[in-house]
């Protein structure tokens, strides 16, 4: 293995080489008439996606289907992660007529299940919490049949802005933890492994029958012990629903691809996840925190009313 030029991490022979992406990672140009219908409606009401954002590669599957993750809170973030696409610098003040766009917008498309997220703010006291807040009500109010899914910052451990959001009841709470602890200081600057954790342990504590969500993506160069024990950390604190997906680099500037992960090697993470107890794991090359986000929610809201409790799982 080499040094990477940029000091985040190690880079492996065949990033050097410039390896082509394995043939499961390639998707189809966006384009068709869904996804032109929604590009349309964002534009004109100014408002941002994730998808756009952070390079999503189902952006054409998913904006086809006319679902698409809000983001809000603007599109500059304050902390610089090594893996994300977003921009990252002194953000402008907040839109006070974001929620009411969002809301309205939600309701045009007629979605049965929203997915909201941010950037990071920082620079707010409460890191944005009263804005989810606000979003959470106003898509309530405009779209009663529509469940809300939000995925947040940790508001750097900030327990008032987390029960801000928790009281405005959304049907799903997600964070992403992305990476093992030991990764954490080049892909997270900024953020805490164990206050990620708390999070979720908060959460739980407020709203006992919130059902919690985490995403991790692999080939940050995490060694596999390390990626099991993060999802039994996750799970230890209760978290119903986990993600994982393959890190695409999105430019020379962001950390290198360590290892791509293959279809199987996902299905095997999948079966160990379902075994340490989560109530769904969707895994797989593509796979990003929103992808079929409102099947998960259904699955595991249909578990809960089945019976199914949120004590850890003692296998695995």
């Amino acid at each position: 293995m080499l040094e990477h030029t940029s000091g985040r991490g190690l880079i492996s022979p065949t990033e050097i080489l410039g390896a082509r992406k394995p043939p499961w990672l390639k998707v189809k140009a966006p384009g068709g008439p869904g996804y032109l219908r929604l590009k349309r409606l964002l534009d004109d009401q100014n408002l941002h996606t994730i998808c756009e954002e952070a390079h999503c590669p189902n952006i054409g599957e998913c904006w086809e289907q006319l679902t698409a993750t809000f983001l809000i809170l603007g599109d500059i973030c304050t902390r610089n992660c090594g893996f994300c696409a977003v921009t990252h610098g002194k953000p402008t003040g907040l839109d006070l007529a974001e929620p009411e766009r969002v809301a309205r917008a939600v309701r045009k498309l007629g979605l049965a299940h929203a997915v909201i997220t941010s950037v990071n703010r920082d620079d707010q006291a409460d890191g944005g919490a009263s804005v989810f807040a606000q979003v959470i009500r106003r898509v309530r109010e405009l779209s009663r049949g529509c469940s809300v899914e939000v995925l947040i910052p940790d508001f750097r451990g900030d327990e008032a802005a987390l029960r801000t959001v928790v009281e405005a009841a959304p049907d799903v709470l997600n964070h992403n933890t992305e990476t093992v602890p030991r990764l954490y200081r080049d892909a997270r600057p900024g953020s805490r492994y164990e206050r990620s954790l708390e999070l979720f342990a908060r959460a739980r504590r407020m709203a006992a029958e919130l059902v919690t969500k985490s995403g991790i993506i692999l080939g940050l160069g995490e060694e596999r012990a390390e990626l099991l024990q993060t999802m039994a950390d996750l799970r230890e604190v209760n978290c119903d629903i986990l993600t994982l997906g393959q890190y695409l680099r999105p430019s020379q500037q962001h950390l290198p691809i360590m290892k791509y992960y293959t279809p199987g090697e996902f299905g095997e993470l999948k079966a160990i996840g379902e075994g340490m107890g989560f109530k769904h794991v969707e895994a797989g090359p593509l796979v990003r925190s929103s992808y079929h986000a409102r099947g998960q929610a259904g699955e595991v809201i249909r578990k809960r009313g089945n019976g199914e409790g949120n004590a850890p799982d003692s296998k695995g």
